[in-house]
């Protein structure tokens, strides 16, 4: 059963269009990894599903559980079940980790969701979210409050980047995590390896879905055609 449906999805930002006419399925419990080179409308894509300040279609529809969502401000969608992990991890200063990991649902066990991303309970519970915290570990613990959030959908938005990323193992843990938890997963990412811990992907290009399937072949697809030069205008295989 398809969760979200995005129809001829069209995006401008002072006359300049970031995405063309897309088109993107994501069924209930699937992993769909959208991957691309950067500037090929990832992120933006995701923000518009999310329902970002100042992100909402010039032409399309976000369907969302058969609803059409693109009128809802990004509580709303959060009240549905969309939730994004940010490329850059969510800047909270002077919070204990337990206290954030509960801030929705004070019944959970805090616990319970950081061993799901990796990170050792007793460790960290009384951490503060602060400077102390390396990127990766910002990075786990806000995946950890996602994870508490029981989402029906998960953006993640480029996991494998930074600093301090995780790796494609880590990104598979907390895949399977997801998974576990009964969520679909929306997977961006520039790296073809990471691809193929997806049920099913796509390849995003210029602003417009180039190929999708199989991971293994839009990987390969990628790999052979990555596009150097798109930058929204001039685009060397569309």
């Amino acid at each position: 059963m398809t969760l979200l449906e995005l129809k001829d999805i069209s995006y401008k930002v002072t006359g300049k269009e970031i995405l063309s006419g897309l088109s993107l399925s994501i069924g209930t419990g699937e992993v769909h990894a959208l991957l691309g080179t950067n500037g090929t409308g990832k992120s933006t894509l995701a923000y518009l599903v999310m329902g970002c300040e100042g992100y909402r279609p010039s032409s399309g529809e976000i369907m969302f559980a058969g609803e059409l969502i693109n009128s809802l401000k990004i509580h709303e969608r959060a009240k549905l079940g969309i939730t994004m992990a940010w490329q850059e991890p969510v800047r909270f200063e002077g919070i204990a980790v337990r206290d954030y990991l509960v801030l929705k649902d004070k019944n959970i066990d805090p616990a319970h969701y950081l061993e799901m991303v990796g990170l050792h309970s007793e460790l960290y519970l009384h951490r503060m979210v602060d400077k102390s915290l390396s990127g990766g570990e910002r990075k786990r613990i806000e995946l950890a409050s996602i994870l508490a959030l029981s989402p029906k959908l998960a953006i993640l938005d480029e996991p494998d980047s930074g600093i301090d990323m995780l790796s494609t193992q880590d990104i598979v843990n907390v895949i399977s995590a997801f998974k576990n938890n009964s969520a679909s997963v929306l997977l961006i990412t520039h790296r073809e390896e990471i691809v193929l811990i997806a049920d099913k992907a796509s390849q995003i290009c210029n602003g417009r879905v180039v190929c999708s399937g199989d991971p293994e072949k839009v990987a390969e697809y990628y790999k052979a055609r990555k596009c150097l030069v798109c930058d929204g205008e001039v685009c060397a295989y569309v």
